[in-house]
């Protein structure tokens, strides 16, 4: 996934010359997880630019920048510190286009490392991506595939709109097929990863990979699991959600992110809303409990889903 990133940031900074990439440790170090690497090389200091620890600062010089007519790409190296620039990004990139009825333009992306698995506790290992699901005016993107993470970002630096793109740690080094040609990969289009008849599992990022590997475990009990990935959580694509629980009559969804208030509320109220007729059993919400990520790996690993409690998640509503 970092290869793709990276390749998706240098086709578009070679396409578009307004293309810029700022953010801590991005030049010179090419990130933390070297996902901006060699771009400095290629495109020098002016377009690909370190700054200092002020993520209040930056991001509000990129919103400039972006007002300006530049398409700048931001990074922030934990999605955590997102929470120091709320400011920035929820009273400003995320209102101006619609407060001036389409006159500026916030073509502004802000990439951010999301998720637990590091062992870094609850100020760096938090999933930020549901803390801006209330917020009007922001897109909201969560690969979890090599593919999808080149495809979405490269349409989200052509959007005019403010992007926030959340990068699953932990699929970092996960490999997988990558076109060589040029492609892009819709805003607001979900992906059905694995069809199925007797449920519909709807889960995001990190939890892709672990909800398809329940999948195949739950196939040689003769259960046949969809899983559906939105890909984007803003905006959400209802209706290949709909459409899937229509067809298998049950829901299971499954974050990394705390349940109250989460991903999975939002597509279980929007399911009751519009096919609750079509269910054949109560939806199942998998998901991290209410409490800050430990340190300590055994608590940490308890504050994660796993595949066996999407196994058990989908046999409770399967009647097995």
């Amino acid at each position: 996934m970092i290869q793709a990133l990276n390749e998706a940031l240098r086709e578009e900074m070679r396409r578009d010359p307004t293309v810029v990439v700022m953010g801590e440790d991005v030049a010179v170090l090419g990130g933390i997880y070297r996902v901006t690497q060699g771009l400095l090389d290629e495109f020098g200091p002016n377009r690909v630019m370190d700054t200092p620890i002020s993520e209040e600062g930056f991001v509000g010089a990129a919103i400039g920048m972006a007002l300006m007519g530049f398409r700048p790409v931001v990074e922030i190296m934990y999605a955590d510190f997102m929470a120091c620039c709320m400011n920035q990004i929820v009273n400003f990139a995320a209102k101006m286009r619609y407060m001036t009825n389409g006159k500026l333009k916030v073509p502004i992306v802000i990439r951010a490392m999301m998720g637990h698995g590091r062992g870094h506790g609850g100020e760096h290992s938090q999933v930020p991506a549901t803390w801006f699901l209330n917020v009007p005016g922001l897109k909201i993107i969560t690969p979890s595939t090599p593919y999808d993470a080149k495809g979405l970002l490269k349409s989200a630096i052509r959007d005019d709109s403010p992007v926030l793109f959340f990068e699953p740690y932990v699929l970092y080094r996960v490999k997988g097929l990558v076109p060589e040609g040029e492609y892009t990969v819709e805003i607001g289009k979900a992906d059905v990863k694995r069809r199925g008849d007797d449920v519909t599992v709807v889960a995001f990022s990190a939890m892709v990979p672990r909800a398809l590997e329940a999948a195949e475990r739950l196939s040689e009990e003769g259960i046949s699991v969809e899983v559906v990935d939105p890909r984007t959580l803003r905006p959400l694509d209802k209706e290949t959600i709909l459409d899937s629980v229509r067809r298998t009559n049950r829901l299971v969804t499954v974050e990394y992110s705390p349940k109250t208030w989460g991903m999975g509320a939002e597509v279980s109220a929007m399911v009751a809303e519009e096919a609750i007729e079509y269910l054949d059993a109560p939806i199942v919400r998998v998901a991290a409990p209410d409490v800050p990520v430990p340190v300590s790996p055994p608590l940490m690993k308890m504050t994660v889903p796993t595949v066996e409690s999407i196994v058990s998640a989908v046999k409770s509503v399967v009647g097995v």
